[in-house]
């Protein structure tokens, strides 16, 4: 009877523990249920974030002053987001009122070469080596020990020999606002490609952390110790010595840290200057290409190159010399009518008058590159010839693709009449300068017999393998005639390129003097084994 009489107190008991149990489950679903919300919600928040809060974070975020983020932050409509760049532009412009802006041209020509040459496991822009070159351009001095090694210290940094990782040394000799003889550290000690700024010389020292290795003299002596570097002492010959921009205590080092990553004071006040012209006449004939290289995803860098024969030009003997003056206006405006870039120029040609029949029959060539945002755009071009006061114009379309930063993509497939690498001096800047290599496109392309044809081209986003950290991909080369393959051969990631990251660049020159006069495609393909993803850009060419 008394067993009979806990049933119904065991059923009771079972039945508020099954209640828990489904209560607890109820509400472990609808956290987890919240949390995916939550995860949908930002997801669906960084879709649509705004291309303006892209290119205040990605593309200018190491110039950018606390004032112009905190006036950005209250602007509510995209025309305000506009007109703020604009302004923003142009108060940093160096000729205040100009349709050109040197100072935004070079700063997108440093970001594209920082992601050609910065880049490991993620775009250069964003690298330690990136942001300093971006923010001060290219150093006076670059000491560079790409495979580390043995490594014997100067007396400032203690003495001794060690082994060290990769490392560089970068001097600029004045730095605006930092001071002069300004020298900084980068050290790759994961051996990735991935350098970071050092804050004491001895982030570099592999030995560091193995007892009896790699000792200073003071530490040789047991003056001092390995824990003495940790404590900001530099392990010199005296506590508080460092190398030579960090001399003294680490509230110098800290310092410094903190006026080399500031943004860069604005110079200019804020102009506006508007340009508008007519002109209507067609006769000076010339062709225009144009190309298009990725510096972030919502900027492009877009080299525009204008080709005129010479006989269409009117040339004047002066003292000997043949001269030939050249006025160049061009505007690009958006579909709806907004003016988005404006640039003018002069070319003079001057030629010997001895040799100026050979010259008539060649062609001049002008280029100016563009940082443009994705989208479809007008472009209006004239071009005066001031000896003849002839006139030429040509409107044309300009699509500016968007690159997303997943998928297998690539920059114009570029055929060259030249191309050469640039001296360091000169890298990122100049006519027809992609980088770090002058590529001169041919506009027409057109090739003579026996002459070289360079192939440039980028590739983005290749995948890294798991593994080694490098990118595994296949390139092929194919001449096709008529559509019939007459020539091809391929090349391989990494064993002909330098793969520590996802994006390379591809520079060939070809021999044409194996090929007919004649018409052919060059049809490229490139094959990324890791994505198993395909891309096949092609051009047309003619040699005579």
């Amino acid at each position: 009877m008394f067993l009979r009489g806990l049933r119904p107190i065991r059923y009771i008991f079972f039945a508020l523990l099954s209640s828990l149990i489904l209560l607890g489950l109820a509400q472990g679903d609808a956290a987890a249920k919240k949390n995916r919300d939550k995860a949908r919600r930002r997801a669906l928040k960084r879709e649509m974030e705004s291309p303006y809060k892209k290119w205040l974070k990605k593309e200018v975020p190491y110039i950018t002053t606390s004032e112009e983020l905190s006036t950005f932050k209250t602007l509510n409509t995209d025309e305000e987001r506009e007109q703020f760049i604009e302004t923003f532009w142009e108060r940093r412009n160096p000729d205040p009122g100009s349709p050109e802006n040197e100072f935004r041209e070079e700063y997108y020509r440093r970001i594209a070469y920082a992601n050609e040459r910065f880049a490991s496991g993620f775009p250069g822009w964003k690298s330690d080596r990136g942001r300093i070159y971006i923010m001060y351009g290219p150093a006076d001095e670059v000491e560079s020990h790409p495979a580390g090694g043995s490594y014997t210290r100067p007396v400032e940094e203690g003495g001794g020999s060690t082994q060290t990782y990769p490392w560089e040394k970068w001097r600029y000799r004045y730095i605006d606002g930092v001071g002069t003889n300004v020298e900084l550290e980068f050290v790759d000690r994961s051996m990735t490609g991935e350098y970071r700024m050092a804050m004491s010389p001895h982030e570099k020292d592999a030995l560091a952390n193995v007892p009896g290795g790699g000792l200073t003299i003071s530490e040789q002596m047991g003056l001092q110790t390995k824990s003495d570097r940790r404590m900001g002492l530099g392990g010199g010959m005296e506590p508080g010595r460092d190398y030579q921009y960090m001399r003294t205590s680490p509230f110098e080092r800290l310092s410094l840290y903190a006026k080399i990553f500031r943004p860069p004071s604005v110079k200019f006040r804020d102009l506006q200057a508007i340009v508008s012209s007519r002109y209507s006449a067609n006769l000076v004939p010339f062709q225009v290409r144009t190309d298009f290289v990725k510096i972030t995803e919502e900027t492009i860098l877009t080299p525009i190159t204008i080709q005129v024969k010479n006989r269409d030009l009117q040339f004047e003997e002066n003292d000997g010399v043949m001269q030939a003056r050249l006025s160049i206006y061009a505007r690009l405006t958006t579909l709806s009518g907004r003016v988005a870039e404006v640039f003018e120029d002069a070319m003079q040609l001057d030629v010997p008058s001895r040799i100026f029949d050979k010259y008539a029959d060649k062609k001049s060539v002008y280029q100016k590159a563009l940082p443009l945002r994705p989208g479809r755009y007008k472009l209006s071009i004239v071009l005066k010839d001031e000896n003849s006061e002839n006139v030429g114009m040509l409107d044309l379309p300009v699509h500016v693709r968007r690159y997303d930063g997943e998928s297998l993509a690539s920059s114009s497939l570029i055929l060259a009449t030249h191309m050469s690498p640039v001296p360091t001096s000169r890298v990122g800047s100049g006519i027809f300068v992609i980088g770090a290599t002058k590529v001169r496109p041919s506009v027409d392309r057109r090739f003579a017999r026996g002459a070289d044809m360079g192939i440039y081209m980028q590739v983005y986003n290749l995948g890294l393998d798991e593994g080694s950290g490098k990118a595994s991909a296949e390139i092929e080369f194919n001449v096709l005639s008529r559509g019939n393959k007459i020539l091809s051969f391929t090349e391989n990631v990494p064993e002909n390129y330098s793969s520590s990251r996802s994006q390379i660049t591809v520079q060939k020159s070809m021999p044409l003097n194996q090929l007919e006069p004649g018409k052919y495609t060059l049809q490229m393909k490139i094959t990324d084994k890791v994505k198993n993803q395909t891309l096949t850009p092609s051009e047309n060419f003619e040699i005579y």
